[in-house]
């Protein structure tokens, strides 16, 4: 059976640019999960899945009440993180970056993620799940899927309510379909690609 995730990154985030570190969706991040649960209507999904949260728990509830009988449930797998540190082959761009966080903290993300890609990439009888997380999160699975070094989820940015789709068909290695696709956002909606994203 076909194994197909919809990851979705939380819409935007009351004063997000002040760095509040977990803040309810602001009335343009309801307006963005209004705007990609209209675009995944008529998909049955299977399961879905929520980072605990207030952003995603909040995008995930806009999401499911506009896509019944979906229920949501949260993972301490999907929470915000940063997938690694410093590895060898990291671009030294990038130093001053890693810098930035602790090395417990880049140790616990190491560990969430290889845990997240062993529960969720692995192949399941459930056929489609939907994923509402975060932009790190998402990138370490599209670097996962693609087999691509393990410092490549930098740079992989992902827009509020951003829609990614990865698929693994039986027997085969998993294949990414489409990459923060916003088609289905206006460009007033358009919002969390920093202006200094790290790319």
């Amino acid at each position: 059976m076909t194994h197909t995730l919809y990851l979705v990154r939380h819409g935007e985030q009351v004063d997000a640019e002040h760095g509040i570190p977990d803040g309810s969706l602001s009335a343009r991040g309801e307006l963005q999960a209004e705007a990609i649960a209209r675009r995944l209507r008529g998909i049955t999904f299977d399961k879905a899945w929520h980072s605990p949260l207030k952003r995603a728990e909040e995008t995930a509830r806009v999401m499911t009440d506009m896509l019944p009988p979906l229920k949501s449930e949260p993972s301490s797998l999907l929470l915000d993180c940063v997938p690694t540190g410093w590895v060898e082959g990291t671009p030294e761009v990038y130093h001053s970056y890693f810098n930035s966080y602790t090395e417990d903290e880049t140790v616990a993300g190491r560990a969430q993620m290889g845990d997240a890609t062993a529960e969720f990439l692995s192949h399941k009888t459930e056929h489609r799940e939907l994923i509402v997380t975060h932009n790190f999160v998402i990138g370490w699975f599209v670097r996962e899927v693609l087999d691509a070094p393990e410092w490549r989820w930098l740079g992989l940015n992902q827009y509020n309510c951003g829609l990614t789709i990865i698929q693994q068909r039986p027997g085969r290695p998993w294949s990414l379909l489409v990459y923060n696709d916003i088609s289905h956002l206006p460009a007033s909606l358009r919002t969390g690609l920093p202006d200094n994203a790290v790319d």
